[in-house]
């Protein structure tokens, strides 16, 4: 179920498991995403227990799950059937899931991602404004999610490379 609808609170520490698109959906993407999630995450089991789960579209870019470990916890099994249903979806519409080495930011209310590499060049020639905001894929519970996920470029893992 999509976040917005589950009973998920926000003081809560739960899992979070992000996939970040290189390029964000289109309309038709976005409903077949939701749609499959929906599906799967109603059956989503650990060990043939259900897993109390929710899933947001984030910036029309970024799909997040969220689990519920306290309820139960996933499991090598589980996260490999999630990671299946993700490989159907990057695979169907060829949209990066997998490749961890890009970076995305918002510049001027746009989202934009590049090639890490590049995006690191740009940084440092002063290519890209210093004034944008970073996402970081890394967050892996709830609540680092809210506060941490898109953070002034000074502030966030690539502000290394601020000169």
């Amino acid at each position: 179920m999509k976040i917005e609808e589950s009973d998920i609170i926000e003081t809560n520490d739960y899992k979070v498991l992000i996939y970040p698109a290189s390029r964000a959906f289109t309309a038709k993407e976005s409903k077949t995403i939701a749609e499959k999630l929906y599906d799967f995450l109603g059956t989503w089991a650990a060990h043939g227990n259900p897993l109390s789960s929710s899933f947001k579209i984030e910036k029309n870019q970024f799909i997040i799950i969220v689990v519920d470990e306290e309820k139960e916890m996933t499991s090598g099994c589980s996260i490999d059937s999630l990671n299946g249903i993700m490989r159907e979806l990057d695979s169907e519409f060829q949209l990066g899931l997998f490749d961890r080495m890009k970076a995305s930011y918002v510049e001027n209310g746009e989202v934009k991602t590049m090639k890490l590499q590049d995006f690191r060049q740009a940084v440092k020639n002063n290519e890209i404004s210093k004034d944008i905001e970073v996402f970081d894929f890394s967050k892996d519970t709830y609540i680092s999610f809210l506060s941490d996920f898109l953070l002034p470029l000074q502030r966030s893992w690539a502000g290394i490379y601020v000169q």
